[in-house]
């Protein structure tokens, strides 16, 4: 069976290529629906387009969110290469697309510019340590490495797409201590991170973590787009919330807490998440009772299945196209910050996956002129990933519908922002 449907993709395919190089005119529609047989790849094929100078229609709603990239010879070849499915549509065909979508509850959002893409990471991370970075370089999307050195001297301001994945901003090495303090990875990390923060001239890793994430937290005020998953989401607000406070118990650097702290948090300064508590206890495993998979109990609970909700394509154009995917129901799993509890998130923060009303995955909001999404968990292809573990190797995921959502995001920053009334 697997032979026979290689050779009718290879056959379709050709076709594909033949078409694209002899019509005139047409477009390459790249359906994303269950009929894709590389959801993955068609976001970079989509990327590679805006790369060179071309422009595309993202149809929202419309079999899946389907692509709609001019007819070029180029793209074809792509295709042809990355076993992506495709078609040719003439005009009559595209006017026929329109005409549904214009009827129904879906839209045509004009992608115009490749957004210039930012991944915050130290070099020294690993593989499994990010599973955007593995998303990006599956689909072949360009990206830049940056890390704190290069936030504090103002390099942020050359992007237009930020990703956190799960740094920990509190300095407290991802509450590491207690399971792997006499590690040589661990007191590596711990030897580099006071090394850098003194380096950048700041007494301690804290005040260089917090310094980061006020940059950060800067960058999305000014406009720019913050894409964030696994702990990075927890523990940035936990930093802005903390600012001038001791939440660093004294096992880690060696000085007291401030008296009373969870008292003085200040909600107003974070994105998204209020009225938490931070628990600096070594000894325990989770950081906050943001993370509802760790809210009622030291130990964690099971990750389960969140839904997408259905969003108005024509109305909520952009939490519309943060839920693209040919699934709404999308298979749990854990990361350092799993999922998020619903009475901790703001007021207007818009809700885009959740598991049942106490419990949500995948959120979005405003802060200033600019925007975060926040996706809990670490890797969708891997339920529970450990330190050590092999990384995942998308080929043999290449419709992952949880990795969808990360590209959904990937391609936010090209939209016309006009449409999407940002």
């Amino acid at each position: 069976m697997r032979i026979t449907e290689s050779i009718n993709k290879l056959i379709f395919c050709c076709l594909l290529f033949y078409a694209c190089a002899h019509a005139e005119s047409g477009k390459i529609l790249v359906p994303m629906d269950s009929g894709q047989s590389n959801h993955l790849r068609a976001y970079g094929l989509t990327y590679a387009c805006l790369k060179q100078g071309d422009t595309a229609k993202w149809l929202l709603n419309y079999r899946g969110g389907s692509f709609l990239l001019p007819n070029q010879q180029s793209l074809a070849e792509m295709a042809l290469k990355w076993g992506i499915t495709c078609q040719i549509v003439d005009s009559a065909a595209e006017a026929l697309i329109y005409k549904e979508i214009s009827d129904n509850n879906m839209e045509s959002i004009h992608l115009e510019k490749s957004p210039k893409i930012a991944v915050y990471t130290p070099e020294s991370a690993k593989p499994w340590d990010d599973a955007v970075t593995l998303a990006l370089d599956y689909a072949q999307i360009p990206y830049t490495k940056i890390y704190d050195q290069d936030i504090i001297a103002g390099r942020l301001s050359e992007f237009d797409w930020l990703h956190l994945h799960h740094e920990d901003f509190t300095s407290q090495y991802s509450k590491f201590y207690t399971a792997f303090r006499n590690a040589e990875w661990y007191q590596e990390s711990v030897f580099q991170a006071t090394k850098l923060a003194h380096d950048l001239g700041f007494q301690s890793v804290a005040d260089e973590k917090k310094a980061v994430a006020g940059k950060i937290a800067g960058f999305v005020d000014q406009g720019g787009l913050l894409f964030a998953m696994c702990y990075s989401t927890e523990t940035l607000d936990i930093a802005l919330a903390a600012d001038g406070i001791d939440i660093v118990p004294p096992e880690i650097d060696g000085t007291p807490v401030t008296q009373d702290f969870n008292s003085k948090l200040d909600y107003t300064k974070t994105l998204a998440f209020e009225g938490f508590t931070v628990n600096p206890d070594p000894q325990t495993g989770y950081i906050s009772d943001i993370d509802y998979n760790h809210a009622n109990t030291p130990e964690r609970i099971m990750a389960r299945p969140f839904s997408l909700f259905d969003f108005s394509a024509k109305f909520d154009p952009i939490p519309c196209l943060l839920t693209q995917c040919h699934e709404r129901v999308i298979k749990g799993f854990f990361g350092l910050t799993t999922s998020y509890t619903t009475p901790r998130v703001k007021k207007g923060t818009t809700i885009l996956g959740k598991v049942d009303d106490n419990c949500v995955k995948y959120i979005y909001g405003k802060f200033g002129k600019g925007s975060f999404t926040f996706y809990a968990g670490h890797d969708p292809e891997d339920y529970s990933h450990a330190v050590y573990d092999k990384f995942t190797d998308l080929s043999q995921h290449p419709d992952s519908p949880g990795y969808r959502l990360i590209l959904n995001n990937v391609l936010f920053p090209a939209a016309e922002k006009k449409k999407l009334k940002t």
